[in-house]
């Protein structure tokens, strides 16, 4: 999986995510297979699965918190088992919060098996435009220079005033203000930087490996194998074939 081509993964990130949204809103059967495919790849990968839930424990709880109200909504009774009643709402609701946790598991999977700088030039052998390319590794390379500037206005606020916990709400505007001055300044002299080291608005030096073969077989197969999950509703197949 860390050897396969990053434009393969890529692009079969992308096929897997669109396949998974495309599911019915009452398709929870359909769409629990999908589960599958990221499974398999983190097995590949040797990338134990608690921790992406770990990683992304901050992320989750807010893509699942998306369907909450659907039950106050969509009240139909769907079907019973026994004597409960599953409505309309709460299996929408289900079926959201499973999209929204696979699709998150697959991106963390391409993330924590490609560099970004892979990732970049794949998207750029796509012809993603240049300029959100270069945001996008930037973004990722200096997001901890932005956290050391939080850091050190944070600690400067707090030698101000002394005994407070956080932030005062009055001191908000001010703080995300300053901060953003801060950070213009920065990137300013980042910019510069980049200019005098002879930067052109390409990164030419984000080379990866290059596609092959190998990369074109596995995503050939993969794509085909979704695109059969999506097609055919292999739960119910099955279920008709033993019973």
């Amino acid at each position: 999986m860390h050897r396969l081509a990053p434009l393969a993964k890529l692009l079969l990130t992308m096929l897997y995510i669109l396949v998974t949204v495309s599911f019915n809103k009452y398709d929870i059967t359909g769409l629990f297979v999908m589960v599958l495919f990221p499974v398999v790849g983190y097995q590949f990968s040797f990338i134990p699965i608690r921790t992406c839930f770990y990683k992304l424990r901050i992320v989750m709880p807010l893509v699942c918190a998306v369907g909450l109200f659907n039950p106050f909504f969509d009240k139909n009774i769907l079907f019973y088992v026994g004597n409960i009643g599953f409505s309309g709402g709460v299996i929408s609701m289900v079926t959201l919060m499973m999209k929204g946790i696979f699709c998150l598991m697959a991106s963390f999977l391409l993330v924590a098996t490609t560099r970004i700088e892979e990732i970049c030039r794949a998207l750029r052998q796509l012809h993603f435009p240049k300029m959100l390319t270069s945001l996008l590794l930037l973004t990722y390379r200096y997001i901890s220079v932005l956290l050391d500037e939080v850091s050190v206005m944070t600690v400067a606020y707090h030698l101000r005033a002394p005994g407070q916990k956080g932030i005062h709400v009055s001191a908000w505007g001010s703080f995300l203000g300053q901060l953003i001055l801060r950070s213009m300044d920065r990137a300013e002299n980042l910019y510069d930087s980049m200019l005098l080291r002879g930067f052109h608005g390409e990164f030419t030096y984000a080379e990866g490996r290059n596609s092959s073969r190998h990369g074109a077989i596995v995503f050939i197969c993969c794509a085909i194998l979704i695109m059969l999950v999506r097609l055919y509703n292999l739960p119910a197949i099955l279920t008709s074939l033993f019973i």
